[in-house]
């Protein structure tokens, strides 16, 4: 064997070489791109279900500030009586001030 057929030999080697770690390297890459579409369906999907989370716990919140029962909506009542008479109260203090 000539010393360029050597090199030849060396050559066609390495080139074989690079060309499998081209194949690993693309496979993996292959493989990440996937990974990377599936954890995005995911953050979406979770996303989409935080908001209809957030949405759920309003309509239970404006749900339970509407849920008055008898006793609640008198309470509720004399509270903002006591509100409007202190109200009145400070208008009226403000007014003498002037």
């Amino acid at each position: 064997m000539t010393q360029n057929e050597k090199v030849l030999a060396t050559f066609q080697t390495r080139v074989r070489q690079m060309i499998l770690r081209f194949q690993e390297v693309k496979k993996e890459n292959e493989e990440l791109y996937a990974m990377l579409e599936e954890n995005e369906q995911k953050i979406a999907r979770l996303e989409a279900e935080l908001a209809q989370k957030g949405r759920d716990y309003q309509s239970l919140k404006m749900a339970r500030m509407l849920e008055i029962s008898d006793g609640d909506l008198k309470d509720a009542k004399d509270r903002l009586a006591h509100l409007i008479r202190e109200v009145n109260k400070c208008i009226a203090v403000l007014s003498d001030e002037k």
